[in-house]
């Protein structure tokens, strides 16, 4: 099976394991949630120390919202790294307004609206199966995130 399709199924057992974010031993340094915001909890797959510096983790966040499906959208908010205090462990928080922003292409009239995933710049982050991801977003958000590693084949830049 290609390593492709490995790490694509790994994401999704992760995903499905909700039991085990809510065990994890070091979530208990992470404080809950404040008043109007969400904490979501990402457990990674075991790795060796020595395989975890070939994968990286993309965190994206964004929300549902009704647009006309043909501007582009984007999310004005972004997400920021953070440390739990006394404990120097990392976590993320987005931050800004949240405002959503569009393209301003004419739409055709009589266009329906559809509902749309629109996200703000996504934050790279190193592997780390010992520790939780966590994320702090506002209520409403949806926090996605996909595991990327390294080619198996490395290429030779050109001098120019």
């Amino acid at each position: 099976m290609p390593l492709r399709t490995l790490l694509c199924l790994a994401t999704l057992v992760s995903l499905c394991d909700f039991t085990r974010a809510a065990d994890h031993p070091e979530l208990k340094a992470y404080p809950p949630a404040e008043k109007g915001m969400q904490r979501f909890v990402i457990v990674l797959p075991d790795k060796s120390r020595a395989e975890e510096g070939d994968f990286k983790v993309e965190i994206t966040v964004g929300k549902e919202v009704l647009g006309d499906g043909v501007n582009r959208m984007f999310l004005g908010s972004t997400v920021e790294e953070r440390v739990v205090k006394g404990w120097g462990y990392p976590y993320y928080q987005v931050v800004g307004k949240g405002a959503v922003g569009s393209t301003l292409v004419g739409v055709p009239p009589g266009t329906p609206k559809k509902l749309q995933f629109v996200a703000a710049k996504p934050k790279l982050i190193r592997y780390n199966s010992r520790l939780p991801v966590v994320v702090y977003a506002p209520e409403g958000y949806v926090v996605k995130y996909s595991v990327w590693t390294r080619g198996e084949k490395t290429h030779d830049a050109q001098p120019g």
